[in-house]
């Protein structure tokens, strides 16, 4: 571990107490921690970083240059699984995305100087993260402050697939615009709806928020617990997941990706949907058979989709779902929002900074 002594923290305590663009609610702990430590340069080595793209946002890459020497694969793609087998080696720290499967053959090869991992996500299911536990390895994560940007590409995927954009936009170039119609291009309102949330965390609480506007008749939710007093500023009802699937006309899936949400949407839970059922995916893709829902789709078992993530990403171009018309499908972009990408970066930055010198971390795994 390095200690406090072995590099200057001044422009981190800087990128942190400036708080650009949020304010995280742990960002104290870590301006306290450094505000303790009169951080100097010494000549003494400095730690190595390896970050898995280039694309990041320059003010991730910033910080751990000004700290840290630091290898970026120079090409803005996951860094290929030889490369980062190659990289990894000899690093104290790893600044990766979710595009990067952090496995026990990573592990191994960085073993033994690996100290810290920083994920550019609120997800962490691509890393190992017990096995990082058995090497004393520190797992860092972005959580919160990519909530806001996910809940409002959420109410954009559910109105455009509940009032069908995609269609009719596709009419337009088409000519399948005619003249207007009485039903043509007829999608469901949210106005006096049973909207079903499953996962009923910050994103899910925060996407609740936003559907109440729209006055629907009912909003459900369901997931391991109840939580009383956030369920109550929305007027949102626990029920359990088959209840919750036979009476939602739109179904929103926020749950985090776990062994028990693997698959949980299949060939059954679809079945137990309304006929009329909007299915909207924000989640993670593996918390879905993909197979069962095509066929929900292709049958009419429900109306329409939209998802925000698959299996695999990126979605192949022929896979089956791209073919049916009831279907919106976008490439992972709940926090892609300019100012939140940002953001993003320089957390993942200054968990791997905070890491290293062994201090408490803005979130950690």
């Amino acid at each position: 571990m390095y200690s406090s002594g072995r590099f200057a923290c001044s422009y981190l305590q800087q990128a942190i107490v400036s708080r650009p663009y949020f304010y995280h609610r742990s960002t104290d702990l870590v301006t306290n921690a450094l505000q303790n430590r009169k951080m100097a340069s010494t000549g003494e080595t400095r730690p190595k970083v390896f970050v898995t793209r280039s694309d990041i946002p320059q003010i991730g890459l910033d910080l751990l240059k000004a700290e840290c020497d630091v290898t970026v694969w120079e090409q803005p793609s996951p860094v290929p699984r030889t490369e980062l087998l190659r990289n990894i080696v000899g690093k104290d720290a790893l600044f990766c995305t979710l595009c990067d499967k952090i496995d026990s053959d990573v592990l191994e090869k960085a073993s033994p100087s690996l100290k810290v991992i920083g994920t550019m996500s609120v997800g962490y299911d691509h890393i190992d993260v017990g096995g990082c536990k058995a090497q004393g390895i520190r797992v860092g994560y972005t959580p919160d402050v990519l909530t806001d940007a996910t809940a409002e590409l959420t109410m954009a995927l559910l109105l455009a697939t509940t009032r069908r954009l995609f269609e009719a936009n596709k009419e337009v170039y088409n000519g399948g615009w005619k003249s207007w119609a009485p039903t043509w291009m007829c999608g469901q309102g949210l106005k006096g709806s049973t909207v079903g949330i499953v996962g009923f965390g910050r994103i899910g609480q925060e996407v609740a928020k936003r559907i109440v506007p729209f006055k629907p008749s009912r909003i459900l939710y369901t997931g391991r617990t109840e939580r009383k007093s956030e369920a109550a500023e929305v007027n949102a009802e626990y029920v359990n997941f088959d209840i919750l699937l036979k009476e939602s006309d739109v179904v929103v899936v926020l749950c985090a990706l776990s062994p028990e949400t693997v698959n949980m949407f299949n060939e059954e839970s679809f079945a137990k949907m309304k006929k009329s059922a909007v299915f909207i995916n924000a989640s993670r893709g593996a918390v879905v058979d993909q197979k069962a829902l095509y066929e929900a789709l292709r049958n009419g078992v429900i109306t329409s989709a939209g998802l925000d993530v698959t299996t695999p990403e990126p979605l192949p171009v022929d896979d089956p779902l791209t073919k049916l018309s009831n279907i919106v499908i976008l490439p992972h972009i709940g926090s892609a929002d300019l100012r939140t990408r940002i953001e993003m970066s320089r957390i993942t930055a200054c968990n791997i900074l905070q890491g290293i010198i062994g201090t408490q971390m803005i979130a950690e795994v």
